[in-house]
């Protein structure tokens, strides 16, 4: 296997860190007045997370491009994070929104399109009746919720590097023994009481964990995405199913980012049996909104008792505008045809950054997930957040994502993660992989 020179990597981090901030003036001016009156300098603090010593300041995106105002244009390959999966601003959503706005945005009341919206998330992914919701964040907390008045229990338990958004019970790790903060930079309440946290892919810790029999819920990805691409080992998610059905515990399938993999996403391609399902980001073309699916069992039990007014929902949850822009982007956009389309040219990447990997004889690997796809720093892929977590390596991954915003591509700024739209086309790919193929001859050469 090459070994790289890390002398090598923090000399090329200079040198492009010191070019992103020569080519742009604009932005960089934009951020120091925004410190003025926003925390941070951004509307939202992720938004620091880009590489260099400040975001680009965004004057444009459509479809598959974004341009600053520097004039710099961008392929996108981060796509807000999946939020844009769909391109930006595709047109049937965009048309579909710019018509209701004039219409009436909200009301609190329902309208038409939310019975079509219903109805096509039921035959997507299986689960009989839905919700609407502002971000999967309020779709897995209300879905926890709704878990713990059926089942009278507390206690969450997830899975070590999971994503689940803001939610406080997915904010823990199993590292140094005693749960605490997920990760390296989690702002928030000390270690959840209410929380359980297990490895990915652990059947004996999952037993373990659950026999108490005091669990409401298991909350999960049917793969996992934020610690990398970690996929189930063979019979997992059968396992998986017997054990909570078994101890009496719920199971809550969040297919927020794995979405990528299909229109019914991996509930439908792999059969999964959940009683609650959650997904947000992309159903509504970019305009926030998410969706809780849930059983009809679950449905059942949570018909009595008092309205459901306090703790489940919100104001501006299942408008008028977020049912349209799901509608038109599930009918329009997010149909089968699309990821047809995508898939391939996801295909196209991953496998042209896997011989490049292999032609440097690099201890490094791609994985890929639809048309989603993540190269990491290690040989093997790990199987669980802990072993993702050991794999990290920091200044390749700041190095990475510099080196390509330099040269006109942006990738998701938390790893080194693609993701291929509607509107991403071969050409894009390939300038991808020749600037990845760049990147790596800089590295060994």
């Amino acid at each position: 296997m090459t070994t790289i020179d890390r002398s090598r990597i923090k000399t090329l981090i200079e040198r492009e860190e010191s070019r992103y901030v020569a080519e742009r003036p604009k932005s960089r001016a934009l951020f120091e007045k925004a410190k003025g009156s926003l925390f941070r300098g951004v509307p939202m603090s992720w938004m620091t997370e880009w590489p260099g010593s400040f975001p680009v300041f965004v004057k444009e995106a459509k479809e598959a491009r974004l341009t600053d105002v520097d004039g710099h244009t961008y392929v996108d390959l981060c796509l807000g994070d999946s939020g844009a999966l769909t391109g930006h601003s595709p047109t049937a959503t965009a048309g579909a929104i710019a018509k209701q706005v004039y219409k009436g945005m909200t009301c609190m009341l329902p309208s038409e399109d939310s019975i079509w919206v219903g109805e096509e998330l039921a035959r997507r992914f299986g689960l009989p009746y839905w919700q609407i919701y502002t971000t999967a964040t309020d779709a897995n907390r209300f879905a926890i919720r709704m878990a713990r008045r059926v089942s009278k229990r507390n206690i969450v338990l997830v899975f070590d590097g999971c994503y689940h958004g803001s939610v406080d019970e997915a904010l823990v790790s199993v590292r140094d023994g005693p749960w605490r903060a997920q990760r390296r930079d989690i702002v928030g309440p000390l270690p959840n009481p209410a929380s359980r946290v297990v490895q990915f892919n652990d059947l004996d810790a999952l037993e373990e964990a659950l026999s108490p029999r005091d669990i409401a819920c298991v909350l999960c990805e049917p793969a996992m995405t934020n610690a990398g691409i970690i996929f189930p080992e063979p019979g997992y998610h059968e396992a998986l199913r017997e054990t909570t059905r078994r101890f009496g515990t719920l199971l809550i399938i969040d297919e927020t980012h794995t979405i990528s993999s299909g229109p019914g996403g991996l509930t439908r391609i792999w059969n999964l049996e959940p009683d609650f399902f959650t997904i947000g980001k992309p159903i509504a073309g970019g305009l926030p909104a998410a969706a809780m699916g849930l059983t009809q069992e679950l449905a059942d039990k949570l018909q009595t008792g008092p309205c459901f007014g306090l703790g489940v929902g919100g104001t501006l949850s299942g408008t008028m505008l977020q049912t349209a822009a799901i509608r038109a982007t599930l009918e329009n956009v997010l149909t089968q045809s699309a990821y047809d389309r995508m898939i391939p040219i996801a295909e196209r990447l991953a496998s042209g950054v896997d011989k490049i990997i292999r032609d440097a004889g690099l201890p490094w690997h791609v994985n890929r997930l639809g048309c989603r796809a993540e190269y990491r720093f290690c040989r093997v892929p790990p199987k669980n957040g802990a072993e993702s977590e050991a794999a990290f390596d920091d200044d390749l991954d700041r190095l990475v994502h510099v080196f390509f915003a330099n040269r006109g591509i942006l990738l998701t700024p938390f790893h080194s993660m693609v993701l291929v739209s509607l509107a991403t086309t071969v050409e894009d790919v390939d300038l991808h992989n020749k600037v990845f193929g760049e990147l790596v001859n800089e590295l060994v050469g």
